[in-house]
């Protein structure tokens, strides 16, 4: 929990624990324990490689409020703006050209919403 904390914020993973049903309770224990406690651990990729292939990979499956979630992230785990840009240019071209148009709408937007919660211009 403590590094799905760091990584996704305190507020994306205080909304989904409070959205944790009986239901979705195995799930969330799942990737909890599984993808934030063994695989975002491991000591093999940084943070930052991890956050550049997490995004890729939500790119090439379409998946865009996972990538808006990953954006975040990303900027958590030190990569810059343009460092985000160049991952999304890259998945242009392997990834194709709409899935990266839709990217860089998503992107943007997340990028604009932090600039504007940090009272950047």
């Amino acid at each position: 929990m403590r590094v799905r904390r760091e990584v996704l914020g305190d507020a994306h993973v205080d909304r989904a624990v409070a959205r944790t049903t009986p239901f979705t309770e195995g799930f969330q224990d799942f990737i909890t324990r599984y993808a934030w406690g063994e695989i975002w651990t491991r000591p093999g990729l940084d943070r930052r490689t991890r956050s550049c292939v997490t995004m890729t990979a939500m790119v090439a499956l379409g998946k865009m409020e996972e990538l808006e979630m990953h954006v975040r992230a990303a900027l958590r785990n030190g990569l810059t703006e343009d460092e985000i840009g160049e991952v999304l240019l890259q998945c242009a071209v392997y990834c194709g050209v709409p899935a990266a148009n839709a990217a860089f709408a998503v992107a943007q937007r997340v990028l604009a919403e932090e600039k504007d919660e940090n009272g950047e211009t």
